[in-house]
C-alpha cells in the first residue's frame, strides 16, 4: 500500500511540479520517486528471487557458510538482543509448526540473497543525483537504506548456523548401540 502511495505521491507531485514550477512540489516528487524506487524495488527483486528459487536454495554452498569472522561480529553488534525486534516480511515461511528445519534454512538464504541484492540495488537513486543535484540527500537515503538490508542479512547469517545445529542433532542418532 505504500508502494502505491508513493508512487501517487510521485505522480501528483510531478505533474503539479511540471505546470507550477514550484520547489516543494519538485523537492515533493523527489523524496516521493525516491520511496517509491526503495520500495518496489525491494518487492521487484523478492518476487524475482522467489520466482527463480522457489525458497529452495542450497544452504550447503559455500556463499552460505558461517565465517571465521562472524560470531565475534554477532557478538560486537548484539545480534542477540535486537534480532527478535526485527520484523518479518512472511513470518509462515519461518514457522517452525507448518515447516521442517531444512525448510527454513532454505528460506533463510533466499532471505539473505535478497537483501544483498536490495543492498546493492540501493544506491541506484545516487545516479539521479546527476540530474536532480541534491547528491547528499540521495547518498543519505541509499546508505539508510543499505544499512537497513544489512540488518536482514547479519539475522540471517546469525539464525542459520543455530538452525543448521539443531537440524543436525535431530539427524544424528544419540545412542548408537555401544556401551
Amino acid at each position: 500500500m505504500t508502494t502505491l502511495l508513493s508512487l501517487l505521491g510521485l505522480l501528483a507531485s510531478g505533474t503539479a511540479y511540471a505546470f507550477t514550477k514550484n520547489g516543494i512540489l519538485f523537492s515533493a516528487a523527489i523524496t516521493f520517486g525516491t520511496v517509491f524506487y526503495h520500495l518496489a524495488m525491494r518487492l521487484a527483486v523478492g518476487a524475482v528471487i522467489d520466482g527463480m528459487f522457489h525458497n529452495r536454495m542450497n544452504y550447503n554452498r559455500k556463499w552460505f557458510r558461517e565465517r571465521s569472522f562472524e560470531k565475534p561480529l554477532y557478538q560486537k553488534l548484539r545480534v542477540r538482543k535486537w534480532s527478535k525486534r526485527l520484523p518479518t516480511y512472511q513470518p509462515e515461511l519461518f514457522d517452525l509448526q507448518s515447516r521442517t528445519m531444512e525448510e527454513i534454512v532454505q528460506v533463510t538464504c533466499q532471505a539473505e540473497v535478497v537483501h544483498e541484492v536490495n543492498m546493492l540495488l540501493s544506491f541506484v537513486p545516487v545516479v539521479c543525483s546527476v540530474w536532480f543535484g541534491s547528491l547528499g540527500v540521495f547518498l543519505i537515503t541509499s546508505c539508510l537504506a543499505f544499512l537497513f538490508d544489512g540488518l536482514f542479512v547479519l539475522l540471517q547469517r546469525y539464525n542459520r548456523p543455530r538452525m543448521l545445529r539443531v537440524m543436525k542433532r535431530k539427524t544424528t542418532p544419540i545412542w548408537n548401540g555401544k556401551p
